[in-house]
């Protein structure tokens, strides 16, 4: 089965956390980058040709996956393209998937015409086996399937695509709406054969439609064009398109059923290989519920909270729901509670910092508070 792979990473805004970077290169669970998840859920269903959409901000995306060794994806013919249509152009504005793909027809021409594309948003996470929705994928003998999940559309929550199945059959689509609980939520995961997806991108810009969800997914299966197939992901998926969801799904991985879902349910999820001595845990320490990357140093008191490599709490410190990623270091009696500390940040001796589950405080990367 021939299948190539493009992944988006995404530009929605969490604010702080994403405007010096991509969401895909946003750091998730530890010691993982959210663009890990869909890099091994392809490599692990063989897909050895895949191009990375990125508009703008990806130096830090570029640095972290290389030449793609860690997926993999260095070895085979194809391997692993950086595909950014607009360089760092800040006059260009961005329309929509359709556009992207417009801009990396060179790419999406390379192979066989029978190929097939798998299409992966890095604002998604899951750790699903692709080789089964490509199965069905041809077995539906669509033009598109879309992965969708249920229990995410809950009339509040605006979905990008949102589908409604009834007796196995497509019978409703929305787009950017807050769909009820009767709707699957598309997980921004796509599979369609390669020649149909290129000619319809050339179709849709010619006619001034830019959009993947309204115009092509939507549009042609409204006026009877295209064809639907929806595969359920029955795993977890992780919808990081806020900054509290972000900080929810970051400390849902304590739970150690959630976290094996995630890591190991399909396949391992693959990431950046670094070298750290392992976490020292001094004596006056007390850590309870917590997930904890290597090469930290912990004198305090940690709670229900996620640390990255090379933390350092201090004595008399009290971390508590809290994400705090690489070389942060939290001081002397200081007290964090529903806190997100990126990466190189120092609290100093002493400091409060207390957010809520719905607006966690958010420190920038580098800062000093």
């Amino acid at each position: 089965m021939n299948v190539m792979g493009i992944i988006f990473t995404n530009d929605a805004s969490l604010g702080e956390l994403t405007n010096k970077r991509t969401m895909a290169s946003l750091p998730f669970g530890g010691r993982y980058r959210q663009v890990d998840f869909a890099l091994s859920n392809l490599s692990c269903a063989g897909v050895r040709h895949v191009g990375i959409i990125s508009r703008h901000n990806y130096q830090s995306l570029m640095n972290h996956i290389g030449d793609g060794e860690e997926w993999g994806l260095e070895l085979e013919e194809g391997g692993l393209e950086f595909l950014t249509p607009y360089a760092m152009s800040s006059t260009h504005t961005y329309r929509g998937k359709l556009e992207s793909l417009n801009y990396a027809m060179d790419f999406l021409e390379y192979g066989a015409e029978d190929e097939m594309v798998v299409m992966i948003d890095s604002a998604v996470l899951s750790n699903i086996d692709l080789n089964k929705v490509l199965n069905a994928h041809v077995a539906s003998g669509k033009d598109v399937t879309v992965v969708a999940k249920s229990g995410i559309c809950n009339g509040e929550k605006v979905i990008d695509l949102a589908l409604k199945v009834e007796n196995g059959e497509l019978v409703d689509m929305v787009v950017d709406y807050a769909a009820g609980e009767d709707y699957l939520a598309s997980m921004d995961i796509f599979v369609l054969n390669k020649k149909w997806l290129m000619q319809q991108v050339k179709e849709m810009i010619a006619r001034d439609k830019f959009h993947m969800d309204r115009d092509l997914v939507l549009g042609g299966w409204q006026r009877g064009k295209v064809s639907v197939n929806i595969y359920e992901h029955d795993g977890v998926a992780m919808f990081n398109e806020s900054v509290e969801e972000y900080f929810y799904n970051s400390l849902s991985l304590i739970d150690k059923d959630i976290r094996h879902d995630m890591f190991h349910g399909n396949h391992p999820v693959y990431t950046k290989v670094r070298d750290r001595v392992p976490t020292y845990y001094g004596e006056a320490c007390d850590i309870e519920d917590c997930l904890v990357a290597d090469g930290c140093m912990l004198d305090g008191k940690v709670e229900d909270s996620i640390l990255f490599r090379q933390v350092t709490v201090s004595k008399g410190a009290e971390v508590e729901n809290c994400v705090i990623m690489n070389d942060s270091v939290v001081g002397e009696g200081c007290e964090l509670k529903y806190v997100i500390l990126d990466k190189n940040v120092t609290v100093t001796p002493g400091a409060k910092l207390i957010g809520t589950k719905k607006n966690p405080i958010i420190v920038k990367r580098g800062d000093t508070v």
